[in-house]
């Protein structure tokens, strides 16, 4: 058996699962190392009690692209467009920050003085009728340059079409430029829509050099420790990629992190016989959530990473609130209470994790209700006596508002709670799916705390806390496939397409997308291949993607798939509108070597129970049960309140729900 590790950088915490020879499973939680991730990476490994040189694959989540997206700590970036076309990435969509007032800023990434206009155009049909000037090309280039860009963008209107301008561009621009930070729109994305094609290309030549030396920086320190073998990176459509050719395609790592743990949960589901789910990751700055239907993970194309920034590559479609076990709680100036979006992340962090934070939090609030175990918190510098807690919170919430320091803290989790069942709904009810269908998946390492009560706030009535709910993100790592996502625009009604170019895109996308997902042939035991087509009614604005079974499909059968997929979301029928077919898509999946869950979390003795402790829910004191999670036999069954304590995470059950331990050692908490 290989020894492979899965790797997670997150906001607090960088987690590792290793897989060892033997078929044990080895974990590792240490703090993120934000000033360069590539040390957690390294100090996770030794965690872990293994070496460098004696892994035989390394994957890898990072937040190395998303945080500088955030952050606005990005490469300096200039962009050659079609002439007229330089306003293009601030005028946008004519959107506002906040949906109401009328205040608010925004800062395109590539500042105006680095937009530079040439001479050429092609038509929505691909047909040129301005010729490319290639001297100004080169003249631009070179301005760009002397300003002191290090990534440059080529964008040219209509390139989705015929992409001849931008290719001779690109030759004239890389025979010049000093690195490969060269970004070609349609080769990121072939697809319609002039500004979130040009916003993703900005991001893509952004981030690319902040990916490109942090994985030479990772890369060089395991190559130090020995390790001269293969490393993957979690792309945000939650497969992997080679780390020779990831940077490339940088922007695709957006999301990579939250992605990592939706794949988790699929491989979950599918080994515990559920097919849907709800997704609740909730860490130490944020909390993401997503939707598995069917046994899929949702993908979307149309993700908006800030204000402003559109990145329209297929990723998870994952929905974050800054509601993380970090979120600063306190009163706004109106007196209102408010928890986040700020967060005191790992450093300082929370008060009890005596950092010097001093601000009440998430984290401070259920350690105050009894819900944490003092003496069990990672990553305590100093411990910090339970009063000074409390002083805490009755100085900033519970004084102000005339609640005692319990209700004050019970606040703080109830309007976190709040912040997180909306976002819960935005991936299910807003889409016409009805939560009592599925099942919340809580992980992260705050999200087994809120879970129950959540589930209970929306009606979902069951949730599923898998084995290492603190780690699940690495363990997504550790099963995630590799994937190729390719998309071609067509936009033009679908009786006006013949039937044998449909077929021809979606097999060239094939052949591109298998040449590299099967150039991996010690990874990949078999490749899936998926079509979609995304389309709308004619005269409609939103896009519905449509599963196609098969590349060589009549129209009929298109617009029948159609039809029915707008009725799904819509219970609308409109038989006598015709449709149009805006993008092709396909999906070349390599899936790796199975993962047996159940090496995560072997059945315990059945001497699980440490205790009682003093739990308050419901506005009153309880008397609650404590669990030791790893103890627990498989079938074992625990009645609410109580609270299950582990090394990555603890759950609690609220009063009235109960738990049972299923084969593969989930809990199974119905609310």
């Amino acid at each position: 058996m290989r020894r492979v590790a899965g790797i997670d950088v997150g906001g607090t915490f960088t987690d590792l699962l290793l897989q060892a020879a033997d078929g044990t499973v080895r974990l590792a939680k240490v703090p993120t190392t934000a000033a360069n991730q590539a040390d957690g990476v390294l100090a996770a490994i030794v965690a872990a009690g293994a070496e460098p040189a004696t892994l035989d694959l390394i994957i890898h989540g990072t937040t190395a692209t998303t945080n500088a997206v955030l952050e606005r700590k990005l490469a300096r970036v200039g962009l050659i467009t079609t002439a007229g076309f330089r306003d293009v990435l601030e005028l946008g969509r004519r959107t506002r920050p906040h949906p109401y007032g009328l205040t608010g800023t925004f800062e395109p990434l590539v500042p105006r003085e680095l937009r530079r206009e040439v001479a050429e155009r092609m038509d929505a049909r691909g047909q040129v009728l301005v010729p490319l000037d290639e001297a100004a090309v080169e003249q631009e280039a070179r301005a760009l340059l002397d300003a002191g860009c290090e990534a440059l963008v080529v964008h040219f209107l209509h390139a989705y079409a015929n992409p001849a301008h931008e290719r001779r561009a690109g030759e004239i621009a890389r025979a010049i430029w000093p690195s490969a930070y060269v970004t070609l729109g349609h080769e990121l994305l072939s697809e319609f829509r002039e500004y979130e094609r040009g916003t993703t290309a900005s991001v893509n030549a952004a981030v690319q050099p902040v990916l490109d030396r942090y994985l030479h920086r990772l890369q060089a320190k395991l190559a130090e420790a020995g390790h001269a073998r293969d490393l993957l990176v979690m792309n945000g459509n939650g497969g992997t990629v080679p780390a020779r050719l990831v940077a490339k395609d940088a922007a695709k790592t957006v999301m990579s992190g939250p992605a990592s743990g939706v794949m988790a949960a699929a491989a979950t589901l599918a080994q515990s016989g559920l097919s849907n789910a709800i997704t609740y990751d909730m860490g130490g700055t944020s909390t993401d959530v997503a939707l598995i239907a069917g046994g899929v993970p949702e993908v979307s194309a149309e993700l908006s990473i800030a204000y402003g920034l559109p990145i329209h590559l297929p990723m998870v479609d994952v929905r974050t609130v800054g509601a993380g076990g970090g979120s600063i709680a306190g009163l706004d100036r109106a007196g209102m209470l408010r928890v986040g979006p700020d967060s005191a992340g790992s450093q300082p962090g929370p008060i009890c994790y005596g950092r010097g934070g001093a601000r009440p939090t998430i984290t401070d609030a259920n350690l105050v209700l009894g819900r944490l175990d003092p003496a069990r918190l990672l990553a305590v510098q100093d411990a910090v006596p339970m009063q000074r807690i409390r002083d805490a919170f009755a100085r900033d919430i519970g004084d102000p508002l005339g609640l005692s320091v319990e209700q004050a803290a019970a606040a703080v989790i109830r309007l976190a709670n709040v912040h997180m069942t909306g976002a819960i709904r935005m991936v299910s009810l807003s889409k016409g799916h009805d939560p009592r269908d599925f099942v919340l998946f809580a992980f992260g390492g705050a999200g087994p705390l809120h879970a129950v009560a959540l589930a209970r706030e929306i009606g979902i009535p069951e949730v599923l806390v898998p084995a290492r709910p603190g780690l699940t993100n690495a363990l997504g790592c550790l099963v995630a496939d590799l994937r190729q996502d390719l998309v071609n625009t067509l936009n033009r009604g679908l009786d006006d397409i013949p039937e044998d170019e449909i077929a021809a895109v979606l097999a060239a996308q094939r052949e591109r997308g298998l040449a590299t997902v099967l150039a991996e042939k010690g990874e990949v035991e078999e490749a899936v291949v998926l079509h979609s087509a995304e389309m709308q009614f004619r005269g409609q604005t939103h896009l519905i993607r449509v599963a196609l079974p098969r590349a060589a499909m009549t129209r009929a059968e298109i617009q029948a798939a159609f039809e029915a997929a707008y009725f799904a979301r819509f219970q609308i029928r409109m038989p006598e509108i015709r449709a149009v077919l805006v993008n092709l898509n396909t999906s070349v999946i390599g899936r790796r070597r199975r993962f047996d869950l159940r090496a995560l979390l072997p059945p315990g003795d059945g001497d699980a129970l440490l205790g009682t402790r003093p739990l308050y829910a419901d506005g009153a004191w309880h008397e609650a049960q404590v669990w030791q999670r790893e103890r627990l036999a498989l079938g074992a069954r625990i009645a609410g309140p109580a609270i299950i304590q582990q090394a990555d995470a603890t759950t609690v059950l609220e009063p009235g729900s109960e738990a049972v331990v299923d084969p593969i050692g989930n809990l199974r908490v119905r609310v």
